[in-house]
């Protein structure tokens, strides 16, 4: 299905939701609304949906205007935060509604199948308040993809099961997203989740898309320190630096970085390391800087290391499991060549050196 958001708008009491944007999702793939909360995900999403009517502007699905047409009168599939079943209805009943309503037959293999895909295949004959969180949004998932619509919509999905649950269930959207010929939209404030999903992204601030494109093409040439901040977890390592005559830049700790001057150089930016970029371990043309270790922690299979560097608080990622002590001094190296480069304004300049479609 193509979906094609025209000028659409939102304002409620007087207040904006969504500033006038115009968007056409690609159809048959998957698109991520990232973006912190309140950024306007849910907001554009339900407008996307049928759930909303936008103050200006016009929703238009495979070529017919469906402004003002509710949910209920297109073939839309959503799945919410909340874990939302049928209650009184067992977990087969619940995946087989909508195959019922639409005069399905051989019901029961397909509801077996498809539970079987998403590993509820144990619990058909139980109610939803018997399972386990991640077990209600899978029974969830399944009845929405059992209606088969070729527009579906999933509202951060996974934002109220633990860590080990969301990796199970992200694994098994992306799979069933690979596998699927709907146009998908999902919204995240977790950079990994777009990443994980592919397809499209569009980063969100403040009820405006900043940028829509391919997921890696956006996280690797994010257009604005916005973008980039909205696209990095842990948060992307941002140092103000002025222009020297000789040329590169000086950091605000007094760090010589001689930077490659860019077309359009300006003479304040600000330069931008993603936290995998710090390095404990010096390479040639490595600038060291100074910090204080303020916080080590695990998480999954990397350390994240918080450290204070004059004014700058900075967050380094490293693969593996490594101890730091707290208040340990540290030099961590950074690299001009690994730098995104921004203007005062937060336009980008220049990309790390190497990738596709540097500026």
């Amino acid at each position: 299905m193509t979906l094609k958001l025209d000028q659409i708008s939102q304002a409620v009491g007087g207040q904006m939701h969504i500033y006038p944007l115009s968007l056409a999702l690609v159809p048959n793939a998957v698109t991520v609304l990232l973006g912190a909360t309140q950024a306007g995900k849910t907001s554009l999403m339900r407008l996307m949906a049928g759930l909303d009517t936008p103050s200006q502007g016009r929703v238009w699905a495979d070529g017919r205007d469906v402004t003002g047409v509710g949910v209920r009168e297109r073939n839309v599939a959503m799945v919410y935060q909340q874990f939302i079943n049928y209650p009184s209805m067992s977990v087969f009943d619940n995946i087989a509604s909508p195959m019922r309503l639409r005069g399905d037959s051989d019901i029961a293999h397909k509801v077996k199948a498809l539970a079987k895909r998403l590993r509820i295949e144990p619990f058909l004959d139980r109610l939803p308040a018997a399972l386990s969180g991640g077990q209600q949004q899978r029974v969830a998932l399944a009845r929405a993809l059992a209606k088969q619509a070729p527009l579906m919509f999933l509202d951060e999905p996974l934002v109220n099961l633990d860590y080990k649950l969301r990796e199970e269930l992200r694994e098994d959207l992306t799979q069933l997203f690979e596998a699927g010929s709907g146009t998908v939209v999902y919204a995240t404030t977790e950079p990994t989740e777009a990443l994980l999903l592919g397809g499209h992204t569009a980063v969100m601030k403040e009820g405006r898309v900043l940028q829509y494109g391919p997921t890696l093409e956006v996280f690797r040439q994010p257009q604005s320190l916005d973008v980039a901040r909205a696209f990095s977890d842990p948060p992307m390592n941002v140092l103000q630096a002025r222009a020297l005559a000789a040329g590169g830049w000086q950091l605000d700790n007094h760090s010589e970085l001689m930077l490659t001057q860019t077309a359009g150089s300006a003479a304040q930016v600000q330069l931008g390391w993603r936290a995998t970029a710090l390095r404990t371990d010096m390479r040639p043309g490595d600038l060291g800087l100074k910090a204080m270790v303020q916080l080590a922690e695990i998480s999954g299979t990397d350390t994240f290391v918080h450290l204070r560097c004059g004014s700058m608080e900075l967050v380094m990622q490293k693969t593996g499991v490594h101890f730091f002590e707290i208040g340990a001094a540290l030099t961590v190296y950074v690299n001009e060549r690994d730098a995104y480069v921004f203007d005062s304004q937060g336009e980008l300049m220049r990309s790390p050196v190497g990738q596709a479609g540097e500026h």
